[in-house]
């Protein structure tokens, strides 16, 4: 058998509750399709494909895939959702952007 080379992949092993999470997540409409996707990628290297296999089965890079691969091992569900985006944050709240949309936008 020939040996592997280059980094080792993440062995993934899903309880039957992340199963159901993830499935719910990949297929429910309201998903944002970036979650949807990551959930896609958790699911199939749980099925135990490689991350060229996933990759071309979803039509992603295969860096992709084992960077939400190792992702979810180390963090499990709660690391397929978006980190906090750097900058500086909001200083108008969502109030004040209704009411300028309101008052300047719609005649």
């Amino acid at each position: 058998m020939a040996q592997r080379r280059g980094r080792p992949t993440a062995q993934i092993v899903l309880s039957d509750e992340e199963r159901e999470v993830l499935e719910r997540w990949a297929r429910r409409p309201k998903s944002a399709q970036a979650l949807a996707l990551r959930c896609r990628i958790v699911l199939a290297a749980a099925g135990g494909a490689t991350n060229q296999e996933i990759a071309a089965e979803l039509r992603c890079h295969p860096t992709t895939v084992g960077k939400w691969r190792n992702r979810f091992a180390e963090l499990g569900v709660d690391g397929l959702h978006d980190e906090p985006r750097p900058g500086k944050p909001r200083t108008i709240s969502d109030d004040d952007v209704g009411w300028a949309c309101q008052r300047f936008c719609v005649s």
